[in-house]
């Protein structure tokens, strides 16, 4: 039975289900008196929904809190271990996957090693082997967590570039297909190389998404940006991109930030174009000009070491002489971040921009403050006196975070039912059928 708006009774259903079971998950543990006007639902349909997550248990009971002189009201919660996600953060040292009960308590995790900084930068991301990684890292933390596939609500994996989803006009095979030129990614079929026979079961989902994309959900749903209606996360790291949240585009929409021009003919961005913002400002453009400068980068590390090496040379905590090379290029890069910066205030006039990703987290509050003053001295005044610029506050793995909650944000949105088996046929319009027996 269909409602007048076109939504089926299993439409409603699910939707009440869903509005309980974020509620729940945000602002848990709740009493059912609560729950009504919290999610507007009728005290009868939360009683029915309840009653249906109980016994489904993906509901428990927490504890209870006194009444206004009445009986004391039973607390209900989430049910931590009754559903799990993995995470993957496709990154510049490594590929990390981590496992996740409900309430985001690491299960367990997996790290695998890209090869150093003196490889050449497309073959520490071969797409083959990035696809082994990720299979063999969520082979490893099902394993460690005595975890069967099939209790997985799916993986979220957070990837570098463009994210061509089919029904986008994108791959043929269906899928998630990947873009990505400054690695060397030329329509990756990701999804498709991941999904081998005996992996995991075919009705576990992959939601594959641009990385800053899922540090932009992480730091919106948990982190700093909770609260903000307008805002822009910044993932600083090898490379540099952006995720802005508008009430337009709810759950964020990745931008190639990293590949705007901020200086004609300057320096050529491993994307091959000239005078990208990141080509002066992600973490492997920085180290290159700091050696092209006359520093001394360690050999044979990963950038996160070399990076760590620069910041001792130029803020040394030994009492010792700054490096006034490495100095100089992190002023002049912290001046083209903020111009960054700068560009995004004035086209999307955010409340908060947050800076994350291990580069940005690893400069830290020291190197901030200069950002700040150089995006708010080239904005316009009226949106940069709106604008908080600060670090964003789940750490250098909140892309694995974010990438989780791509299957946890697909719980919710089925109202906590369990996945389908296989595919369901859809069943065909009556005119179909009916033109069918003339055409016959």
């Amino acid at each position: 039975m269909a409602a007048n708006n076109g939504r089926t009774v299993h439409d409603l259903r699910r939707e009440n289900r869903a509005a309980v079971l974020r509620r729940l998950y945000f602002d848990g543990p709740m009493s059912r008196y609560s729950l009504a006007p919290a999610t507007g639902l009728s005290s009868g349909s939360i009683s029915n929904v309840v009653a249906e997550l109980l016994t489904e248990e993906l509901v428990e009971e927490a504890g209870s809190v006194g009444s206004d002189g009445g009986r004391p009201r039973t607390l209900l919660r989430i049910a931590p271990h009754s559903g799990h996600m993995i995470g993957v953060d496709v990154g510049e040292t490594r590929v990390r996957v981590e496992l996740f009960d409900l309430a985001l308590a690491e299960r367990a995790h997996a790290d695998r090693p890209l090869p150093t900084r003196g490889a050449g930068h497309r073959d520490r991301y071969d797409s083959a082997l990035i696809a082994d990684h990720i299979r063999d890292g969520i082979a490893e933390v099902l394993e460690a967590a005595g975890l069967s596939p099939d209790r997985l609500l799916g993986v979220g994996i957070g990837v570098p570039g463009i994210v061509e989803h089919s029904g986008e006009g994108g791959a043929e095979d269906g899928g998630a297909v990947v873009h990505c030129q400054p690695i060397g990614w030329e329509a990756v079929p990701l999804e498709r190389m991941l999904r081998l026979p005996g992996h995991l079961p075919p009705q576990v989902p992959y939601f594959i998404e641009n990385g800053a994309k899922t540090l932009g959900q992480a730091e919106m749903w948990f982190g700093a940006g909770r609260g903000a209606r307008n805002a822009v996360v910044v993932l600083f790291g090898s490379g540099v991109g952006a995720c802005v949240v508008t009430d337009d585009v709810e759950h964020g929409r990745a931008v190639e930030w990293g590949h705007l021009t901020v200086r004609v003919r300057g320096r050529r961005c491993r994307c091959g174009a000239l005078g990208c913002l990141e080509a002066y400002a992600g973490a492997e453009a920085l180290l290159e000009r700091w050696q092209e400068a006359g520093g001394r980068p360690p050999s044979d590390t990963d950038e996160e070491t070399a990076l760590t090496a620069m910041l001792a040379a130029a803020y040394p905590e030994d009492g010792g002489e700054p490096d006034p090379v490495a100095g100089a290029v992190l002023a002049e890069t912290a001046e083209y971040l903020g111009a960054g910066l700068s560009d995004l205030i004035n086209l999307f006039q955010p409340e908060r921009i947050l800076v994350g990703g291990w580069a940005g987290l690893q400069l830290g509050s020291r190197f901030l403050d200069s950002v700040r003053g150089h995006a708010l001295s080239y904005a316009l005044p009226y949106p940069s006196g709106r604008v908080g610029i600060d670090l964003g506050a789940l750490g250098p793995d909140a892309v694995t975070v974010g990438a989780a909650i791509l299957p946890l944000a697909d719980f919710f949105a089925r109202g906590g039912r369990p996945l389908p088996t296989g595919p369901s046929p859809e069943p065909s319009p009556a005119w179909r059928t009916t033109l069918g027996t003339r055409l016959a």
